[in-house]
C-alpha cells in the first residue's frame, strides 16, 4: 500500500459536543427520521436515475425528458430531451394557486425604504422587463451582465433573462471596473444592467461610473439599462444608455416564456481561479433548478408560512441558489436586504428579523464573528423569537462561533445547518437535515441524497476515519457545473485531473467515526510546518476559542528552519494587544492543538482585509506576513486603510 503520510492533512481539532434535533422541530420537519434520510441517500446512490427522475416530476415541464442521466465525469447531461423554463418554474406556476397573493420577495433598503412583491407582482415586473430586453435586441443565448445593488430589480433582471433564454452573468457590485470589463469580455456580453448607485454604510457606491469605465474596454457591450436607485447624477450616453423606469413605462406585461432544453445554459458566474484569471462557471437549466429546489426544501425545511432570509448578495452563488431560484421554485417568501449589517447600527440584522418575523436565517461565519465582536447586547435588544432555523455558508465555522450562534441567536432551540457547497456544485452538498441530524459544532455532518463524497489521498485511495485528505465527489449530481465558459479544457484540468475519475473540490477534509465531514479549508490554505500539514482553519478555531479574540486569520510565511511558519492576524473583542496577551495566545494554541501548531507570529489588527462579501483576503495577508512590499490584487478590498494598519502591526 502506498505511503499517504505526506498527503495527509493532520487532524488537530477535537470536538465532542453533540446536539440532537429538537423533538418539536423533528415532529413537523420535511424529513423526519434518520431512517428516512438513510433510505433516500442509499437509493440516490444506487439508483440515481430512479431517484432524480421521480423528483424531477416536481418541476413543470413543457415536454418530458427522455433520459435522466447520460455520460459520466467530466461530461454529463441530465434530463435530456426535456423542455422547461426556469422563470416559469419560479413564478408562473404559483399564479394558478393561492400563492399568487403571497409575498415572493420582501425587500428592505439600507436607508429603511421597503417593498413587497407578491408572486403576481413579480410576474408582471419580470414579463415587462423581459419585453424590454427583447426590444433592445436581446435573445436566447445572448449573454447579459448584471452589476447591481441588492434591490428587487436585480432579482427581476435575473428572472427576465431566464424567461427569454438569455444567459445572465451577475457581477458582484463590489467589483472594480476592470473586473467588470474582464467578465464582459470573457462572456462577450451584449448588454449591461446596472443602477446609478447603491447604498453601503450610508455612502453611495457609484455603479454606473464603474460601468462607464468598464465599457472603454468592453467592445461587445451595445446597451446599458440603468435603475435609478440613489438619484446620483450620472452620465447617460444617447442610444446606448436607457433608464429602467422609462423603458418599463410602456412595456407589455405579457411575455411567453422561452421553451428551453434541460441542458441549455441558465447562467455564467465567475469565481476566482488560482491563475488570477476568473473562471466562468456555467450552469444549465433543469439540473441546477431541481438541485436548488430540493436542497432548499430539505435543508431549510421550507414551510408555506415561513419568512426566509439568506443574507448573501445575489452577486455570489449563494444568492443565485438560495435567494432567487431555490426559494422561489418552492413558492417561498424570500427576504432581500440592500445594505451592511452594521448600518446605521450593529443591531440592523436583528432589527430586520424582528420587523419581518424572520423564521429562517442563513448567513456566513465571518458575519457571526463580527456579531460576536459587536457584543451580545445588540441581539438582546430585539425579539428573535420568530427564528426556528439557523444556517451558515461560505467557509467552515469554528466551534466557538457555532456555540455563540446557537446560544445567543438561536436561544438553544434552533437547529443549525452548517452547509458545505461551492459555486461549482450549484447547490448544497453536505449539510445536516434540521429535523434529523444530530449536529456537532464545526461539522457540516453528512451528505445530502444524491451526493457521494469521499476523503481520499492524492492517488484517490479512500482514507480511514479522522485522516485528513482531499474532499472528492464520486458520482455526478444534477446541479453540477457543466463547463467553464469558453474553456472546456481548463474545466477538465481544474476539477477532474487532480484525482482521476472524481470531482475534486479543492478542499481538505476528514470524516470522523460517525461519517461526519469536517472541512479543513482549501488545500492551498494548508500549511506545511516542519513536514506536518496543518489546516489554517483549525488554528483559527483555537485562537477564536480564547475569550479575548473576536476573529483570526492564519497564513503561512517562508521560514528558514520549518519551511513554513505560522503567522496569525488577530482581532480582539476590545482593547489593544500587547506582549503578554501575545504570549498567552501562543500558549493557548499550543494547549488546544499541540506544540507543532504554536504560532511564530501573532499580529494584532483592528480589522482583517475583506471583500465586500465578507471573505477574508488571505492572499494579501500572506504577502504581508512574508514582508512583501507589493501586495497582490486589491480590487475587491472593502477598506484600504486596513492594509496600512496591518503593515504596522508586526511584532
Amino acid at each position: 500500500m502506498a505511503d499517504h503520510a505526506a498527503d495527509a492533512i493532520e487532524n488537530v481539532l477535537h470536538e465532542s459536543r453533540v446536539f440532537p434535533p429538537p423533538a418539536d422541530f423533528a415532529a413537523r420537519a420535511n424529513v423526519r427520521s434518520l431512517d428516512e434520510y438513510e433510505q433516500m441517500w442509499q437509493r440516490a446512490k444506487d439508483d440515481p436515475e430512479g431517484f432524480w427522475g421521480e423528483l424531477a416530476a416536481k418541476l413543470d415541464w413543457f415536454q418530458p425528458f427522455e433520459k435522466v442521466l447520460s455520460g459520466g465525469f467530466p461530461d454529463v447531461k441530465w434530463f435530456e430531451g426535456g423542455k422547461l423554463n426556469a422563470c416559469y418554474n419560479c413564478v408562473d406556476r404559483h399564479l394558478s394557486t393561492w400563492r399568487k397573493n403571497k409575498a415572493a420577495i420582501i425587500w428592505e433598503g439600507e436607508p429603511g425604504d421597503s417593498r413587497v412583491l407578491r408572486y403576481q407582482d413579480l410576474h408582471r415586473e419580470v414579463c415587462k422587463f423581459a419585453n424590454v430586453l427583447k426590444e433592445l435586441g436581446v435573445g436566447k443565448g445572448d449573454r447579459v451582465t448584471i452589476y447591481m445593488p441588492m434591490i428587487p430589480e436585480l432579482a427581476i433582471a435575473v428572472l427576465a433573462c431566464a424567461r427569454i433564454g438569455a444567459v445572465h452573468s451577475v457581477v458582484f457590485g463590489g467589483f472594480s471596473a476592470d473586473a467588470v470589463a474582464e467578465r464582459n469580455n470573457d462572456a462577450q456580453s451584449k448588454l449591461i444592467i446596472t443602477a446609478d448607485a447603491g447604498w453601503r454604510r450610508g455612502k453611495e457606491v457609484p455603479l454606473k461610473d464603474a460601468v462607464d469605465e468598464s465599457l472603454e474596454k468592453s467592445p461587445t457591450v451595445e446597451k446599458v439599462i440603468v435603475v435609478e436607485r440613489t438619484g446620483r447624477d450620472v452620465q447617460m450616453v444617447q442610444d446606448r444608455d436607457y433608464w429602467w423606469h422609462e423603458l418599463m413605462e410602456h412595456a407589455s406585461a405579457e411575455c411567453e416564456p422561452e421553451v428551453m432544453d434541460a441542458e441549455d445554459p441558465l447562467f455564467i458566474l465567475y469565481t476566482s481561479g488560482s491563475t488570477g484569471h476568473p473562471k466562468g462557471v456555467l450552469h444549465t437549466t433543469a439540473g441546477y433548478l431541481l438541485g436548488t429546489m430540493m436542497t432548499s426544501y430539505w435543508v431549510f425545511d421550507l414551510k408555506d408560512d415561513d419568512t426566509y432570509w439568506c443574507t448573501a448578495d445575489i452577486g455570489w452563488i449563494t444568492g443565485h441558489s438560495y435567494i432567487v431560484y431555490g426559494p422561489l421554485a418552492n413558492g417561498a417568501t424570500t427576504l432581500m436586504y440592500e445594505g451592511a449589517p452594521n448600518w446605521p447600527h450593529e443591531g440592523r440584522f436583528w432589527e430586520i428579523v424582528e420587523k419581518y418575523r424572520v423564521n429562517i436565517f442563513y448567513t456566513a461565519p465571518t458575519a457571526i464573528r463580527a456579531f460576536i465582536k459587536w457584543g451580545e447586547e445588540w441581539p438582546e435588544r430585539y425579539d428573535l423569537s420568530s427564528l426556528r432555523l439557523l444556517g451558515t455558508v461560505g467557509e467552515p465555522i469554528n466551534p466557538e462561533a457555532w456555540m455563540w450562534y446557537h446560544r445567543v441567536i438561536g436561544k438553544e432551540r434552533c437547529p443549525i445547518v452548517d452547509t458545505w457547497w461551492q459555486t461549482e456544485t450549484g447547490a448544497i452538498m453536505i449539510s445536516p437535515l434540521p429535523g434529523v441530524t444530530p449536529t456537532k459544532p464545526g461539522s457540516c455532518t453528512r451528505p445530502l441524497p444524491g451526493v457521494v463524497p469521499d476523503v481520499v489521498s492524492k492517488e484517490g485511495t479512500s482514507l480511514p476515519a479522522n485522516a485528513g485528505g482531499y474532499l472528492v465527489i464520486r458520482q455526478p449530481w444534477p446541479s453540477m457545473l457543466r463547463t467553464l465558459y469558453g474553456d472546456h479544457e481548463r474545466f477538465v484540468k481544474t476539477y477532474f485531473s487532480e484525482v482521476p475519475g472524481m470531482y475534486f473540490a479543492g478542499d481538505g477534509a476528514r470524516r470522523d467515526e460517525d461519517g461526519y465531514f469536517w472541512i479543513m479549508g482549501r488545500v492551498d490554505d494548508v500549511l506545511n510546518v516542519s513536514g506536518h500539514r496543518l489546516s489554517t482553519m483549525e488554528i483559527e478555531s483555537a485562537l477564536v476559542s480564547h475569550p479575548a479574540v473576536a476573529e483570526a486569520a492564519v497564513v503561512g510565511f517562508p521560514h528558514e528552519i520549518k519551511g513554513e511558519g505560522i503567522c496569525c492576524f488577530v482581532v480582539l473583542k476590545e482593547g489593544e494587544g500587547g506582549d503578554e496577551l501575545r504570549q498567552q495566545l501562543k500558549e493557548h494554541v499550543r494547549k488546544q492543538i499541540g506544540a507543532i501548531a504554536t504560532p511564530d507570529q501573532i499580529r494584532f489588527a483592528v480589522a482583517l482585509p475583506k471583500t465586500r462579501s465578507g471573505k477574508i483576503m488571505r492572499r494579501l495577508l500572506r504577502d504581508i506576513a512574508a514582508g512583501r512590499e507589493q501586495v497582490g490584487d486589491t480590487t475587491t478590498l472593502e477598506d484600504y486603510s486596513v492594509l496600512a494598519k496591518l503593515r504596522e502591526s508586526s511584532e
